[in-house]
């Protein structure tokens, strides 16, 4: 502590975010391991009544009577999203989560992101950064995460649907954790996604040398080891989501669903493990969403919210993977198990990976260090 009211913080642009190594995949899926454990044992904050809200969104009506209100058009979302962390982390921080999928059109990423990083004790702000890479990374990381644990050692097929961002940073999380990969399948919605993803597989990850473009989410889930569904689309009505049906599936696979997804009845039987990325988030969703849950919000863990609440599954079969790994319940059992884990992204992510990465900066001297003020004119 000093008695200075200087307050300065350091800028971080996307490439300065690259020198400070915030896309070290394993070093992210570490991070996010650690996290998880801060979790599990409650040293954490986020926004909401129950301090497990994903955070606060922007939403605009159908109609309004002001002509430049936006429309509430496909993935339109203006979103903070806001976090404490414990642990060896004691920070804070937001993310302004702004998208637009006809971003596209003007040849910018559907997404563009930006987090704050502050001190606990004053507020201040540590770091302002360029958070585009800092999410996906964080969001590949975590069904890294669920793989070390739950994927059998002997991984050697994914399966996935969404060549785009966060289908490459799930990749590239798989493939730091269960090395003899060497596999895949991969279903995309243009051939454009397609060649720009086997063009980064290609280089990024030369060991997979049998790369296959499927048609259907069927033909992505027969045979994989490890499927994920890394798609973007409608949400409303589940049936239209994409499905995973137990016959598909081989024993001993493990999925990892960061997106839209649904699965059949097969699937929704007891012997079919089902995990969750932080209970009480979806809780915390359930109580804000109007019911069935899963046509607002449509990742599986809230399908899973509907099941309970219908009877259909008991609340204690669905797992906290944050349990897993600080070892108060098992990983995989056995190489048969069939596992499906429900990723909602959080912002404790965020600033878990954030705080890595300012540190690195601060040690490695990068980034443009930025004044607030030497004394606050109102005090």
């Amino acid at each position: 502590m000093t008695n200075t009211t200087k307050i300065d913080f350091i800028y971080l642009s996307e490439p300065d975010m690259i020198k400070a190594g915030v896309t070290d995949m394993l070093g992210c899926v570490n991070t996010m391991e650690e996290m998880f454990g801060l979790l599990y044992q409650g040293d954490y904050r986020m926004a909401g009544p129950n301090s497990d809200s994903h955070g606060a969104m922007i939403t605009f009506p159908e109609n309004s009577p002001f002509e430049k209100m936006p429309k509430p058009t496909a993935d339109r979302r203006m979103m903070a999203m806001p976090a404490y962390l414990g642990g060896n982390f004691q920070t804070a921080g937001v993310k302004w989560y702004c998208s637009n999928i006809e971003n596209r059109s003007r040849g910018l990423p559907r997404s563009i992101l930006m987090f704050t990083l502050n001190d606990v004790e004053t507020g201040a702000p540590l770091a302002h950064m360029s958070a585009n890479l800092l999410s996906a990374y964080r969001t590949g990381a975590i069904p890294g995460v669920g793989a070390r644990h739950l994927a059998r050692k002997d991984a050697k097929v994914i399966g996935l649907v969404g060549p785009g961002v966060m289908g490459k940073t799930a990749v590239s999380a798989f493939i730091a954790v269960r090395p003899m990969i060497d596999s895949i399948k991969i279903k995309g919605r243009g051939q454009k996604n397609i060649d720009n993803f086997i063009e980064w597989l290609k280089v990024t990850h030369p060991q997979v040398v049998n790369i296959e473009v499927v048609d259907t989410v069927e033909a992505v889930a027969r045979d994989a080891d490890i499927i994920t569904y890394c798609n973007s689309g409608e949400v409303g009505d589940p049936n239209t989501y994409p499905m995973v049906k137990r016959e598909w599936l081989k024993p001993g696979a493990f999925l990892a669903m960061p997106a839209t997804c649904n699965i059949d009845a097969d699937m929704e039987k007891p012997d079919v493990r089902k995990v969750l990325d932080n209970p009480g988030m979806y809780e915390a969703w359930y109580e804000e969403v109007p019911k069935p849950a899963h046509h607002t919000i449509p990742l599986i863990g809230v399908k899973f919210m509907d099941m309970v609440e219908a009877g259909t599954i008991q609340r204690e079969e669905l797992e906290d993977i944050g349990k897993i790994i600080c070892g108060d319940a098992p990983g995989r059992l056995n190489d048969e198990e069939i596992i499906i884990m429900s990723v909602g992204g959080m912002p404790v992510e965020d600033v878990a990976w954030a705080t890595v990465v300012y540190r690195n900066a601060i040690e490695q001297g990068i980034g443009v260090k930025l004044n607030l003020w030497e004394t606050p004119e109102l005090r």
